[in-house]
């Protein structure tokens, strides 16, 4: 039977990512809320965040390093999280915790999960001094970059070159973005750096305050025809492929 290579977008920064018989799900946040934060699509089944092999995790902000959600997955599934991130886990009772930084590799099946730089805060009250990375998983015919949080930086350009999906944060969970974010316009400047056969939009469209949504309803439905619309001026060689919260993609 032929291995699925596809990705779905569960929303916000959670992927599940399926490679060469491999299933990776970054930033976990399975449920309806987060503290302030209300869920504005429906959570996800379980079949996607049910036999995983490894977990990623960019940073410790709570809409990516949500510990409720990383239960329901299991404490003993492997997690990969940055530099000084490792104690905060453990101490949970997380029992497969791998630190990685940026340029370190480990192995998960035949895939190559390696740390990147990212340029965004990623620490946590209460758990010390945590960076935030983002990731680039190789496989015998694909190559994936998933950013995480960040915003530009010097070394972005030097992870494209036969990359064939960017998975580029293009917006966040409010009206309005603080430091370290890539916005659709700073995004498609990345997806020009990156060059990669297909950009995908996340971050987007999947968790805002409570009640906000009556009021500002755009930054949930604008951002990715906007990051569409940059990359179309910056770098139309790449595919835009725009998923709804839920939706899969093939990359075949």
């Amino acid at each position: 039977m032929t291995q699925p290579e596809r990705v779905t977008y569960v929303g916000h920064a959670t992927i599940l990512v399926e490679l060469d018989g491999v299933r990776l799900l970054t930033d976990p946040v399975l449920r309806a809320r987060v503290g302030p934060l209300r869920r504005q699509v429906a959570p996800p089944p379980p079949d996607r965040w049910q036999n995983l092999d490894a977990v990623l995790i960019s940073h410790l902000h709570h809409d990516h390093a949500d510990l409720p959600s990383l239960r329901r997955i299991g404490r003993g599934v492997p997690m990969f999280v940055p530099p000084g991130a490792g104690t905060f886990f453990e101490r949970r009772g997380f029992s497969a915790v791998s630190e990685l930084a940026p340029g370190e590799s480990r192995r998960v099946g035949g895939i190559a999960v390696t740390a990147t730089e990212a340029t965004h805060p990623g620490g946590r009250l209460f758990a010390g001094d945590a960076e935030a990375v983002g990731f680039l998983l190789s496989g015998s015919r694909r190559r994936i970059y998933f950013a995480g949080d960040t915003d530009l930086f010097d070394g972005m350009e030097g992870l494209g070159g036969e990359l064939d999906l960017a998975l580029l944060p293009v917006w966040g969970w409010g009206p309005t973005l603080g430091p370290g974010h890539l916005d659709p316009h700073r995004a498609a400047r990345a997806a020009a750096l990156l060059a990669p056969r297909i950009a995908i939009p996340i971050h987007w469209g999947t968790l805002y305050p409570l009640g906000l949504a009556r009021v500002r309803p755009d930054p949930l439905r604008t951002p990715p025809q906007e990051f569409a619309a940059g990359v179309r001026g910056l770098a139309p060689q790449v595919e835009v492929r725009v998923l709804a919260p839920g939706e899969a993609t093939s990359l075949a």
